[in-house]
């Protein structure tokens, strides 16, 4: 054990290197590289799903990496919520305007090159792609997950949420599903 309190004349502290460790999400957002955004008043039900998704256009120059996500604020009964990878969704893509930097320091501001794409009361599953993982939640509860960026997705590619009632699809709800992700050039 070394102690700085010694007067041991042997320790210099200009022979020694300073280091400091940052989270990659701030490293990204300190680049401008980092985006968080949201697909809010999700309806579903009745025999109706919605979805919502991180969606990497195929002239981007990008790829994607997904941070983070959350499902909240579904109130009438137990949901589904299925994540799939390079699928295509039934119903017509609305855009998100609910997405902005993380970093609003710089001027201007950065625009990102992944769309945040929504639809609600479709019908059907999800065509092609990837079914990865399926997670279900109870009423008033918020699903989330750190994905620290493993989750990485090439032009062309998306990241999609399928959100549909599991235990009583008779009835209507609404939701909304919340990205972070961050874009590097290819």
């Amino acid at each position: 054990m070394f102690n700085l309190a010694t007067s041991d004349s042997s320790f210099d502290c200009k022979h020694m290197t300073k280091s400091v460790s940052i989270p990659v999400e701030l490293y990204e957002s300190m680049q401008g590289k980092y985006f968080i955004g949201y697909a809010d008043n999700l309806s579903f039900g009745k025999g109706a799903s919605a979805w919502a998704r991180l969606y990497n256009p195929t002239n981007s120059g990008v790829n994607l990496f997904v941070n983070v996500w959350t499902v909240t604020d579904i109130s009438a009964a137990p949901f589904r919520a299925q994540f799939w990878f390079n699928a295509n969704p039934q119903g017509t893509p609305a855009e998100s305007p609910l997405v902005t930097p993380a970093n609003t320091a710089i001027q201007p501001l950065p625009k990102p090159r992944i769309k945040l794409q929504l639809a609600s009361n479709v019908s059907g599953e999800p065509t092609g792609g990837v079914k990865a993982f399926v997670r279900r939640g109870e009423t008033e509860t918020t699903l989330v997950e750190t994905e620290n960026g493993k989750l990485i997705f090439p032009p062309g590619g998306s990241f999609l949420v399928f959100l549909s009632l599991s235990e009583n699809p008779n009835i209507s709800a609404s939701g909304r599903i919340a990205f972070g992700w961050w874009e590097e050039k290819i």
